[in-house]
Parts: C-alpha cells; sequence; structure tokens
C-alpha cells in the first residue's frame, strides 16, 4: 500500500535459535480480539520462539476501527524498541509530534509548551501490528468470533483475552476474575477532523444547555482525534441522547465552529457512551489471561488505553519467557503490571473527576484554570511543569500572587483576626502520651519541635472534652484546669519560640470509638480492664461483638455534652490557642451523629441530613459564641464514609455548607474512619478532590490532607485553586522541619520560612558528596 513502512526484522538479524524444550512452555496461543494489546503479544510471542503456534481471533474487519488516533508515550516506545525495533522503525516512521497543549475558555487561549506527544492513527497502528504479525507467521481471523475462552483454553496452552471493556471472557467468568465496573456521569463520542490541530487543544463551551468539552490532538499531517464531553444531564438537554451519528457530528461541529474553524466533523459509527472503569481482582484463571482493557480501563483523558495494553504485552511475553511456568508467568505478569495500572487508574480517576466537575471551576483566573487542567492527574505537576514551561509557570505564579522567587506554599493567607505566614499545616496526630488527660514533657517537645521546623500552623491531636470522651487512657483533655495550664505551658514556648508559628487546638469526643487500648498497643482494641461507659448517637457498638455498645445520648446527655465542648473551647482560649478545630470527623461522636450508618435515631437528631446536622450545629453555635471572635473556627469532616449506604461526596458539599453558615471559617476535609468496613481508594493526595470539591462549589476555604508528602504536590495543590491550606502528617514524623528543608530544597529565604536564630547554620541543605573536582575549561574541536 502507497506509504507503508516494512515491519519485517532488519537486514543482518540473527534468526531466533530455537528454544530449549521446558515443561510449562507455552507452544499453542490463542488470542481473542485484534486489538493493539491482542495483536501485540501474538508478534512478541511468535518472535521470542518460532515454534508456538499462535492465532488472533478477531471479529471486526481488519480495516474496522473505533476512534482514530492514538497516542503513545516516549516511555511505552522505549520498551516496543527495546523489544522489537522493527516495530518501533515502523511506528516512528508514521507519528505526528508536538509539544504545546491549548487551554481555550471564554475566548481566551493559553498555551503550555514542552509537553513532548507522538501520535498515529489507529489504523495504520492496526496494520503495522498485522504485517508484523503475518511476516511472523501467526495466523489472523478477522470477521471470525473467537470460541468461549473455556474451550480455547482446552485446546491451547495459553489463552489470552484481549476482548476489551465488553470482555465476553471476563463476563463469562465472573467467580474467577470478580470484576468491578464503573460508569461514570459523562457522555463522549469520538468524531474526526480533516486537517491537524498544531496543539493538544482542550476547549470549553458553555452553552445554552450546560458546559461542553473539547479534547483534540492530530494524529497525521492532515487529520485530528475529535473527542467531545459532556456531562449526562446537558447531553440530554441538548437532545443528544435521540441524535443519530450526524445530527450529533453536526451540532458538536457548531458549538466549536471557532476551534474547527468552520470546518465540519466526520465519524466512524461513532456513538456517545459513558465511560466504564474496569478493575479485576484477578487477572489470570488457569491457562487464560486478561489483557488491556479487558483487565483495566483507564479515562482516556490521560491518552491511556493503547499505551497500557502494549505494556501489558511486553510485560506478559517477558514473564512467559523468563519463568519456569505458565503458572508462575501469570503470576509475574500481574504482580508487575498491577502496581503500575492501579497507579494509572488513579490517575486517571482524578482526571475523570476534574472533568465531571469542571464547571465549578469555570470562575477561576484564566492561567489557574489552565493550571488546574493540566495538573489534574496530579501526574504534572509545579515543579514538573516549571521545567517544561517556565514562561507559563511564573505567569500563573504571578496571577496566584506570588511575589518574585516565592513558591506557593510560601503565600500568606488570613482567616479571621490570623495571618498565617505560610500555608502548611501539621496535621492533628494522637501520640497518646498523656497521664489523667494532662499534656506532658512528650507534648512540648512534640509540638514545639514542630513550630520550630516552619509550619505555618501546628494542631494539637484531638483534645478529649471529658474523661468518658477519650479515645484511649493516653489521649489529652480541655475539661481541667491542671490541663489547660499544661497546655498553656505549649503555647507559650510556641509563641515565644517560634515567632509566626501558630498553634491550634483540635476539640473531639471520642463517641461509640472510646475506651481503647493505645495505638500500639492494639488499635480499636477495647481495654482489659479498668473500661469507661461510652455514649453515641446511636447504640451501635464500632465492631460488634469486639467493642461495647454505646449508650444513646437523651436529651439530658446531648446537652451536657454541648456544655463540655463549651467548657472546653473556653479552657482553650485562656490558654492561648490561636484557632480552634471542631472535630466532626473519624466515626467520633459528632462524625456519628452525621452518618446514616452510624445514627439510626427517629427523633429530630436523625433521619434526614438536616436532622443529622442538628446536634453537631448546635455544639458548633455554642463553640463559637465562646470561643473569641477574631480567632478561627474551623470543622473537620469525613467527606464520605467509603462505605455503601454512608455520607457521600454530595452529603459532604451540604455539611460543608452548614457550618459555613453557622460560623465556620474553614473546613478541614478529610475522609472515611467511620466504620470498620470501609473501602477507601488509597493514592497520592487522595482525599484532595474532596476537599477541591467543596472549595470551588461554596467558595469555602478548605484544608485538604491525605497522603500529601511533598511540597511539590503542595505547590500544586494550591496554584491549582484545589485548596487554601494543606495538612501534612506523617511527613512531619518524618522530619519535625519538614517544611524548613522544603523552602531550602526549593532555595526559598522570606518570610514564609524564617529559620529560628540557632538553627540558622543549617539553613543551606549540606553537600552529600565531593564538590572540589577540577572543573572542565577547555572544549577542544
Amino acid at each position: 500500500m502507497a506509504g507503508a513502512v516494512a515491519v519485517s526484522d532488519p537486514a543482518g538479524t540473527p534468526a531466533q535459535a530455537p528454544r530449549p524444550a521446558r515443561a510449562g512452555r507455552p507452544l499453542k496461543v490463542a488470542v481473542i480480539g485484534g486489538g493493539p494489546g491482542g495483536l501485540y503479544a501474538a508478534a512478541l510471542l511468535k518472535r521470542l520462539d518460532p515454534d508456538r503456534e499462535i492465532t488472533v481471533w478477531e471479529r471486526n474487519a481488519p480495516d474496522d476501527t473505533f476512534g482514530f488516533g492514538v497516542v503513545l508515550s516516549d516511555e511505552t516506545l522505549g520498551g516496543i524498541e527495546h523489544a522489537d525495533p522493527a516495530v518501533y522503525a515502523a511506528l516512528t516512521a508514521e507519528f505526528v509530534r508536538w509539544d504545546d497543549i491549548d487551554v481555550v475558555h471564554r475566548g481566551r487561549t493559553l498555551t503550555s509548551g514542552g509537553h513532548g506527544f507522538a501520535a498515529l492513527g489507529r489504523r495504520r497502528l492496526l496494520e503495522i501490528l498485522h504485517e508484523r504479525c503475518a511476516s511472523l507467521g501467526v495466523r489472523l481471523r478477522f470477521r471470525t468470533e473467537a470460541p468461549p475462552a473455556a474451550e480455547l483454553a482446552a485446546a491451547h496452552d495459553l489463552v489470552i483475552a484481549a476482548d476489551g471493556v465488553h470482555s465476553a471472557t471476563r463476563e463469562a467468568h465472573p467467580e474467577a476474575f470478580a470484576p468491578r465496573v464503573s460508569t461514570h456521569r459523562c457522555r463522549y463520542i469520538w468524531l474526526a477532523a480533516d486537517f491537524a490541530f498544531s496543539a493538544f487543544r482542550f476547549e470549553i463551551a458553555e452553552t445554552e444547555h450546560g458546559v461542553m468539552q473539547l479534547h483534540a490532538y492530530p494524529f497525521a499531517p492532515d487529520a485530528s482525534t475529535v473527542i467531545v464531553e459532556m456531562r449526562e444531564e446537558v447531553w440530554r438537554a441538548a437532545g443528544l441522547d435521540t441524535a443519530d451519528q450526524r445530527e450529533s457530528t453536526e451540532l458538536c461541529a457548531k458549538v466549536f465552529a471557532g476551534a474547527l474553524d468552520g470546518r465540519p466533523l466526520r465519524g466512524n459509527n461513532s456513538a456517545w457512551t459513558a465511560f466504564r472503569t474496569v478493575v479485576n481482582d484477578r487477572w489470570s484463571h488457569g491457562n487464560t489471561v486478561l489483557l488491556g482493557d479487558a483487565a483495566h480501563t483507564a479515562h482516556f483523558s490521560i491518552g491511556s488505553g493503547t499505551k497500557l495494553a502494549v505494556e501489558d504485552a511486553l510485560a506478559l511475553a517477558a514473564c512467559v519467557e523468563e519463568r519456569p511456568t505458565l503458572a508462575e508467568a501469570l503470576a509475574a505478569y500481574e504482580a508487575e503490571r498491577r502496581p503500575v495500572v492501579e497507579s494509572t487508574q488513579r490517575a486517571a480517576a482524578a482526571s475523570l473527576r476534574w472533568f465531571e466537575e469542571l464547571g465549578t471551576y469555570l470562575d477561576q483566573p484564566p492561567h489557574q484554570f489552565a493550571f488546574n487542567l493540566l495538573t489534574r492527574s496530579r501526574r504534572v505537576t509545579h515543579d514538573n511543569l516549571g521545567l517544561r514551561d517556565a514562561a507559563f509557570t511564573t505567569a500563573v505564579e504571578r496571577e496566584y500572587g506570588c511575589p518574585p522567587a516565592t513558591p506557593p506554599m510560601f503565600t500568606p493567607f488570613t482567616l479571621r483576626g490570623l495571618t498565617l505566614r505560610n500555608r502548611v499545616v501539621v496535621s492533628p496526630m494522637d501520640v497518646y502520651s498523656a497521664v489523667d488527660g494532662v499534656p506532658g514533657d512528650f507534648h512540648l517537645v512534640h509540638l514545639g519541635g514542630r513550630a520550630l521546623g516552619g509550619a505555618g500552623l501546628v494542631m494539637t491531636e484531638m483534645v478529649c472534652v471529658s474523661a468518658q470522651g477519650r479515645i484511649t487512657p493516653g489521649c489529652t483533655g480541655l475539661y481541667t484546669h491542671e490541663q489547660a495550664t499544661a497546655w498553656r505551658r505549649v503555647t507559650d514556648f510556641v509563641h515565644a519560640q517560634a515567632p509566626g508559628t501558630a498553634i491550634g487546638v483540635q476539640l473531639g469526643h471520642s463517641g461509640r470509638k472510646g475506651s481503647t487500648k493505645l495505638m500500639w498497643e492494639g488499635i480499636d482494641q477495647p481495654l482489659q480492664d479498668g473500661n469507661w461507659p461510652l455514649v453515641a448517637a446511636s447504640p451501635l457498638p464500632y465492631r460488634a461483638g469486639v467493642n461495647q455498645v454505646p449508650h444513646a445520648l437523651d436529651r439530658a446527655g446531648l446537652t451536657e455534652v454541648r456544655e463540655q465542648f463549651a467548657a472546653a473551647a473556653w479552657r482553650a482560649a485562656r490558654a492561648g490557642f490561636d484557632l480552634l478545630e471542631l472535630h466532626c470527623a473519624h466515626g467520633y461522636l459528632l462524625s456519628g451523629f452525621l452518618s446514616p450508618l452510624t445514627n439510626t435515631r427517629d427523633d429530630e437528631y436523625g433521619g434526614s441530613l438536616a436532622g443529622r446536622l442538628r446536634f453537631p450545629l448546635e455544639v458548633l453555635d455554642a463553640v463559637r459564641s465562646i470561643w473569641p471572635g477574631d480567632r478561627p473556627l474551623t470543622v473537620r469532616l469525613s467527606a464520605t464514609d467509603w462505605a455503601a449506604g454512608g455520607t457521600t461526596a454530595d452529603d459532604a458539599v451540604e455539611i460543608a455548607r452548614a457550618f459555613a453558615a453557622h460560623g465556620a471559617d474553614a473546613i478541614d476535609v478529610s475522609t472515611g474512619q467511620v466504620v470498620p468496613g470501609e473501602r477507601p481508594e488509597y493514592g497520592r493526595s487522595y482525599q484532595v478532590p474532596y476537599a477541591d470539591r467543596i472549595r470551588n462549589e461554596l467558595g469555602v476555604p478548605v484544608v485538604a490532607v491525605g497522603a500529601i508528602s511533598s511540597w511539590d504536590d503542595v505547590n500544586s495543590l494550591l496554584l491549582a485553586g484545589r485548596a487554601d491550606l494543606c495538612a501534612v502528617g506523617r511527613p512531619h514524623l518524618y522530619d519535625p522541619h519538614w517544611t524548613l528543608h522544603a523552602a531550602a530544597e526549593q532555595g526559598y529565604e522570606g518570610p514564609g520560612a524564617t529559620w529560628p536564630l540557632p538553627y540558622r547554620a543549617g539553613s543551606r541543605r549540606p553537600p552529600t558528596g565531593r564538590t572540589d573536582a577540577p572543573k572542565p575549561r577547555l572544549r577542544l574541536p
């Protein structure tokens, strides 16, 4: 064909020597699905062992394909180059390359460079792989439905199920693979334009029906992929739920006429669909293994589907080659690929959610909006983007209000009468080291050391409002004069020795999670002796048969607890705390009222969300009336219970709205720890999307928490407008001077990170190796 590139082995490449016989060596291989992943797996396995008999079944014709262009990363291409230079050469001869991303919103185009993309047509990719498979002797059966995987497994040594997101193999064996499929809130359609965009283009259209977005990129000198996406309700309002391909294509071309310069769009059996995230607990079953979209999917907005499938094929072929038995090979394949895939799926989920919630960002300043979009998956960060495009990043910082040479984390932030010198918060961390609720020397050193470490705000652990409200016997309190006096010793030290650092107190009551052992003796395990009675919203133990059944608070009990919170707030003010946080998270007493999983009351303090909010709001009102008016008050909440039937992200927005209306100056957004059967989606910054939504939907300041471990992440979250403050916990246990070290590592010397005078000699990073080697002086031609 015209323009075809040969994909046979280059001249001079030695022929593959016959492989020695070994037990478990798969010689007869069936591949279900002729997409890029299945084809490449077939080609690699055949190239590694020419004696193999490999057959690929593809129900469509050779030139049938959905979508238009495919983007591959340099990392993936490097793996292809190493494994199969012939395919690599054919691909690189076809690639269209570019560096820029254009973000178009409200008539303004902002461009960020240095990103490095490579793409080609999906049909051309398949042609290259067809040619490679044919040259190696792989049998390709087009327009042929594959026999069931179980039937193939009986007649073959290895069955590779690369049959896509709707995998019949996966669905036929749910007990073996344990699939979980989630359908999301946006509809999208794959289209094409007959010209090449000069950059990867994201464009936002605010229509009478709602927000629509365009994702477009070139894949040939004269063609581009165009994906149009919108929320389900917008799609229906625009009448696209009843539109055919022609009507859909014409409407999309009309909405994005400016981007297309009035040119038309075209489809290819294109249809609107909702993205489905596929997760499988296991990827293999006997001698059958899942690959690509059959095993996992990741949202198209990070361009990962074909990339992941090709990388799966590389890993599977390598593991089959390296391991002595097929069982070991399949286990090694999954062990190698699963962490990579899960990381990609977390990034894809963050990107997907960003586009689902796009409407909440529309009023951000232009550069912040563009930066937010570029960093949505957390794989591009402030530091990384600065390397790619320093001018763009500087413009974002300037718009944010960063003085010259000042990272975002070292800009000040004001709540009521308190101005924090930087945006770093030392998270509340229980240290379980008090005696009778009295903080001692350990608390002075722990909190004082972290105050000397440069954070803008240092928070105490949860300080209990009564002896009955303790989590463990080692918890601190503010229910006696002796405790308040001991806390004054801590606040005086911070104010005198770490001027510019604020110290906050977190007030709480354990509720049904009290009367347990110290964390290192058995977290959430009941005491062996010396237990005290518990109270909660409802008589539900934290774990049935393990923790004690709490007493449901009656009207007198509710009044008593509310007064305990108010009295503790009065003592906290006299003890010199600069900020007070009300703990309404993690399944403790006030959180227990908020969650429908822990509040089953049928009085005015239960039932609807308004009822469940009633007591926490009464406590907040009581505390706010006592707490000095010039000092800020924040509330920590669990924005989701990570459990079916529990608090949802939508609920969290309404809870935050109510707290703000009752005087909360900021919302500290955590998640979970409400019920023991939770299933959190752990990962880097995994709780931030909940804070992000509350901030941008309600306009309320938020503290973001949850696996924020690097100063680069802090800068990125702030600059993108996802948080106002970032709470960092475990890194401050590892390094009490984490904030000062972040300043040193970024070369920052300014008022946002002041070194204590006795420590100033350590304000520069010490050398880590020899620095006296002679410098090159001449460069000879």
